[in-house]
């Protein structure tokens, strides 16, 4: 007798985590209705209808999983067999210890595999309010740029307002417009990309531009001053993301704010100058594939594009610059996760319902496809009449979740980064001589530990499948 296919899950939104959440659900053998409303509809940042495209930085962050929570996390999906994390990996590009891809070629991959998959039907239509009560299993994955409709009738069914945050984008520069008599190439420390050490220019990812202490002041000073984009009345009091703050607010808080974040300038050297500090340092890194694109690295702004142009040619070895993209700033909407959803991501109020991605309130590219990765294998294990089992709260997945669906504080709830910090804390360990582990060396046990635990629970997993 042939066993009858499970009805399909139909996920909502073919961003990073709609994307991940739909090829975890075919992996397991069901099958999936993936609806993104581009190009029916375009947003205020996508300029392509590609699925999981980049439309900020082109970087995963740091790769590194033993020191490093977001490393961790990366390692924690490819064990888990993610598509984002496979197709990043394809189209990875120098970027020191970091994972930056270039975005064409990521986006690309991603498409051509959710389309050649059999179990995936990806429909181009707009769900314009809550989907349709016939559909038993949905996941909702419209990212931070959620239709109204659909986040008006979110809102109005749970009874909590939405809330929101700006997130602003860099702007990307020609590579071949950097007056490389001026800038140089270097990773911070000498820092060298997993993946490209025997190439010619290994430890050589960044282009960085110098800057004495007169021409910071004085950039900053037109920083300033720029003209800046408006907001719309019921957008003024909306707060930044302190993780992805424009550049004129960073300056904002004080003269010396950059000097110590994005523009700080130590682990450099000058060829040009050996025997001169630097007062500040911009970094440009590449953005794709060829090497013909870089991104401005913390430059995320609000100014107004012929401001943009004008401030950001004052830095030395960018007066000819010209920009592939410049800088923008849209709105992000989140839900209030912990409030609103249960242990498995779904909605309490229609627990048909699951999110997944940046709409639950986790910040970055890799957190967001981590969300929709769980949330994958919650509905497809729903779907297949097993119990959904959840990560352990020790590794980058588990912590993660337990943040969004019910550790953080509902009154108070921000998007967040995963970090250590949202991990339980790990027994007291003394080294050798019993001094305590700490700083850089527990985060290791941690992540030790993560591992671990992830593959212990795998391995339970999958025995519990088999029985």
């Amino acid at each position: 007798m042939t066993e009858k296919t499970p009805d399909p899950v139909h996920v909502i939104g073919g961003g990073l985590a709609g994307s991940e959440a739909a090829w975890q659900i075919a992996r397991a053998g069901v099958p999936v209705v993936l609806h993104e409303m581009r190009p029916v509809r375009g947003t205020d940042a996508h300029h392509t209808d590609g699925l999981a495209e980049l439309v900020c930085s082109n970087s995963f962050r740091s790769d590194d999983a033993d020191y490093n929570a977001v490393g961790l996390l990366h390692a924690e999906m490819r064990i888990m067999n993610s598509l984002i994390m496979a197709a990043a990996d394809r189209h990875r590009v120098p970027a020191g210890g970091a994972l930056a891809v270039d975005r064409e070629g990521f986006s690309a991959d991603v498409s051509a595999a959710i389309e050649a998959e059999p179990l995936i039907e990806v429909r181009r239509e707009v769900i314009a309010g809550l989907p349709p009560a016939d559909w038993s299993s949905v996941i909702v994955a419209t990212g931070p740029l959620t239709a109204p409709e659909l986040a008006d009738a979110v809102r109005e069914l749970s009874g909590e307002d939405s809330l929101a945050f700006f997130d602003a984008i860099a702007p990307i520069i020609y590579r071949e417009t950097v007056n490389l008599d001026r800038a140089w190439f270097q990773s911070r420390y000498d820092k060298i990309s997993d993946g490209f050490e025997d190439t010619e220019n290994a430890g050589k990812d960044y282009i960085n531009c110098p800057m004495d202490r007169d021409q910071y002041e004085a950039f900053i000073d037109a920083l300033l001053a720029a003209e800046k984009t408006t907001f719309k009345d019921w957008e003024a009091d909306t707060p930044y993301f302190d993780g992805c703050l424009p550049i004129e607010v960073m300056a904002e808080r004080g003269r010396e704010t950059l000097r110590y974040g994005p523009l700080k300038p130590v682990g450099l050297t000058n060829p040009h100058q050996p025997d001169i500090k630097a007062h500040a340092i911009v970094q440009l890194r590449q953005d794709n594939a060829l090497g013909t694109l870089f991104n401005m690295v913390g430059f995320q702004t609000k100014m107004t594009y012929g401001e943009q142009k004008r401030v950001f040619r004052l830095i030395p070895g960018l007066e000819d610059a010209e920009f592939a993209r410049l800088g923008g700033l849209h709105r992000n909407t989140f839900i209030n996760s912990p409030r609103l959803l249960d242990e498995t991501l779904r909605f309490k109020a229609r627990p048909a319902i699951r999110f997944a991605g940046q709409i639950t309130g986790c910040e970055g590219y890799v957190e967001s496809a981590a969300v929709g990765l769980m949330t994958g294998r919650f509905a497809a294990m729903e779907r297949l009449g097993e119990t959904p089992s959840r990560p352990p709260e020790t590794t980058a997945m588990g912590a993660l979740l337990s943040h969004i669906t019910g550790g953080a504080d509902a009154d108070t709830f921000q998007p967040m980064n995963v970090n250590f910090g949202l991990f339980p804390p790990i027994a007291e360990a003394r080294d050798e001589r019993g001094k305590k582990i700490k700083g850089r060396d527990r985060k290791k046990l941690m992540a030790d530990r993560a591992k671990a635990d992830l593959n212990r629970w795998l391995s339970d997993d999958q025995a519990d499948a088999a029985e």
